[in-house]
């Protein structure tokens, strides 16, 4: 069986790695793409015209109009968890099994939430900048996790783990999510106005979708406290950035942190991030050795699982998948 790994070279490096293309090449024959350019519609059919099935990376679109135009797939693989950017309904009408990758960068992008509050709440990137121009940093007063209240949006596996990290740092936690229910006697289930109204840190970690657009918008930002400040690691449409930028420009809120926006491959928003109450960093909240080997070498048990006619933990239209080997 043949494979097309869609990743660029750039993605390849990032978000692969030699391991897990050594067992992709282990259990099917593995094309690899060249170019630096992310394969859409038209070439990504040029190169799949020939294989069984498409590894992609969270770049390389599932369009309708592919599946069609390749009869011989049999498979589309996502190495990654958000599969909005797949049309499932095309794919299933096609007999097309599509697959999805587990959350396996829990911990990074956890880890990385405590190291936003503490630069929002302690301006160690401002420091950092004043230093490197050869300025000299006003020593300004911070404020400790420890006694403070984080509130965290979305309960889901990043949000419990976040949870866990907060109580052992002595942070009061208060939840968020409609959809889930918090057992833990430590965690203060509550409505989102009230998670907003009296959080010093809010995270957000809610599923993005349909509901949830622009969930942060004008008037949940203006239920936050002046002090507080605003995380996102969730995707950069729970957002209204016009609303932000203008609760940041007023300093209606203290200041802001992202991983992820509306900018292309969900990047920060390059003119939001140049204000000065805001750090931010290239949707880089997964990226760490031991969350992309995750993910990676689960596409790898899923393209053999998928080379023997099974359907693979991670399929999600499995009832719908005709092209079986």
């Amino acid at each position: 069986m043949k494979v097309l790994l869609a990743h660029t070279p750039e993605m390849r490096r990032n978000y692969y790695g030699n391991r897990s293309l050594n067992g992709l090449r282990a259990a099917a024959e593995v094309v690899l793409h060249e170019s630096d350019e992310t394969l859409v519609s038209a070439s990504l059919v040029r190169a799949a015209k020939d294989v069984d099935i498409i590894v992609a990376d969270r770049m390389t679109e599932g369009r309708g109009e592919i599946f069609a135009q390749l009869p011989r797939l049999r498979a589309f693989v996502r190495c990654a968890v958000d599969i909005r950017n797949v049309d499932i309904e095309a794919a299933s009408n096609a007999g097309v099994l599509v697959t999805r990758a587990g959350p396996g960068f829990v911990q990074a992008v956890a880890e990385l939430a405590v190291g936003f509050m503490v630069d929002l709440s302690r301006g160690v990137s401002r420091a950092t900048a004043d230093y490197h121009a050869g300025r000299r940093p006003e020593a300004r007063m911070g404020r400790q996790l420890a006694g403070s209240k984080i509130g965290i949006i979305g309960y889901g596996s990043i949000g419990r783990y976040l949870a866990d990290i907060a109580k052992v740092m002595r942070m009061e936690v208060l939840v968020a999510d409609p959809f889930a229910t918090v057992s833990d006697s430590a965690i203060r289930q509550v409505g989102l106005d009230e998670l907003l109204a009296a959080s010093d840190y809010v995270v957000c970690l809610a599923i993005a979708n349909e509901q949830t657009e622009n969930l942060i918008g004008e008037a949940a930002l203006a239920r936050m406290q002046k002090h507080a400040v605003f995380v996102n690691l969730s995707r950069g449409n729970l957002v209204d950035e016009a609303a932000l930028a203008k609760a940041l420009l007023e300093y209606r809120i203290a200041g802001a942190a992202m991983d992820v926006g509306r900018a292309p491959d969900q990047m920060p928003n390059p003119e939001l991030a140049k204000y000065p109450n805001v750090i931010a960093t290239p949707h880089v909240g997964g990226l760490t050795p031991q969350a992309i080997e995750y993910q990676s070498l689960e596409t790898v048990r899923q393209v053999e699982a998928i080379v023997k006619g099974e359907a693979p933990q991670g399929a999600v239209n499995a009832e719908r998948w005709t092209r079986r080997p």
